[in-house]
């Protein structure tokens, strides 16, 4: 039984009945907002940016949100694969809440884990000479602008949710999209017109990486909002994955290259408030042609009955272990080592590709 469910846009379709799976044709790789679900790719990554991808160097665009961005900092430091263990280790062990933490006590502790994981490495991250970082964080409007009491956020955020139930473009009204770039890069295709949202744009630096990387996953009620963002516009920022949850971007304006995307669900879903609309998927959007050039690997079904609780590591797994932090570290590191498995069939499929397994994305 596979472990990965590979998915391919028509052009990502050509490229492998051309090639097979080329590292030379990989020129982005997207990684999706989250939380612990994105713990499941460690294996992958490792080998993904610690040996395949550094046999064909190139320049190649790395977009996150939220975890996603955390992600892709670790496949930018010089030691890949030491600094994805790094954040693993970190982000299951450093997060023993207890009973109803404050936002305050939840933001300590975020920033606590950035700091162990990329403090001393910030120049390394923005300045690899291949990888070119795009780090997405949300900046809210209207009530969003810069809410002062707890109140004030609940208020924000609900008409931002009304409105995005009518319509993800009225959502628009409530937020804007920000990306933190790597300044060789100005990612010109993410900043030129494509949905209803305004795109600002802040330089990556050595200075702001680290507040870049809280605010890209800065949860709402759940944590405090990043208030400044040095080389940023003012404002209040959030979770990336607000606006780009599952990252719905004009992939095919940006290269005829490959888009490979290593991601923890089999459907695309453009923002966190789209995760209970199905209809809102991006392969059934008017844009599906923005994906064309997208290979999408997740875990199959089969795969995920063999993890701990029958699913990837989520939120929920905070209340649903309490107290019992040992047990869900316990069991998040069970599915951490059952990644081995996708890590391995990605690598049989660039070996001897088999186009049988490959569906229409």
């Amino acid at each position: 039984m596979s472990s990965l469910v590979i998915q391919a846009g028509p052009r990502a379709l050509a490229l492998l009945q051309k090639n097979g799976l080329r590292a030379a044709d990989v020129a982005i790789i997207p990684a999706a907002a989250g939380g612990p679900k994105g713990l499941i790719f460690q294996h992958l990554d490792q080998w993904l940016f610690g040996d395949w991808l550094p046999r064909s160097p190139r320049e190649r665009a790395l977009v996150g949100a939220s975890i996603g961005a955390w992600r892709l900092a670790a496949a930018c430091h010089a030691d890949p694969v030491a600094a994805f263990e790094r954040l693993s280790t970190l982000y299951c062990e450093q997060q023993r809440y207890p009973n109803k933490p404050s936002a305050s006590f939840v933001t300590a502790v975020c920033r606590r884990i950035i700091d162990h994981f990329v403090g001393g490495h910030e120049g390394e991250i923005v300045a690899h000479p291949h990888h070119r970082l795009h780090v997405l964080a949300t900046r809210g409007t209207r009530l969003l602008a810069a809410p002062q009491r707890p109140l004030s956020v609940m208020a924000g955020f609900g008409a931002a949710a009304l409105s995005n139930a009518v319509s993800r473009r009225l959502l628009a009204h409530h937020m804007q999209r920000v990306v933190i770039h790597d300044q060789r890069d100005a990612a010109a295709w993410l900043h030129q017109p494509f949905d209803a949202f305004d795109t600002r744009s802040a330089p990556l630096t050595a200075d702001n990486l680290q507040l870049a990387l809280l605010a890209s996953g800065t949860l709402p009620f759940v944590m405090e909002p990043v208030r400044s963002l040095p080389h940023a516009p003012a404002g209040t920022y959030w979770d990336g994955g607000l606006v780009d949850y599952h990252l719905a971007l004009p992939y095919s304006r940006a290269t005829g290259d490959l888009v490979l995307y290593p991601h923890f669900g089999e459907h695309i879903v453009p923002g966190w408030l789209d995760k209970q609309m199905p209809w809102r998927r991006a392969a059934r959007s008017v844009n599906r042609g923005w994906l064309d050039n997208v290979l999408l690997i997740s875990p199959s079904p089969e795969f995920l009955r063999r993890l701990p609780r029958g699913r990837l590591p989520d939120r929920r797994d905070f209340p649903h272990y309490g107290l019992e932090h040992d047990r869900r570290i316990r069991d998040w590191k069970h599915a951490i080592a059952e990644g081995e498995r996708l890590r391995d069939e990605l690598s049989a499929f660039v070996e001897r590709p088999d186009l049988d397994l490959v569906r229409p994305l």
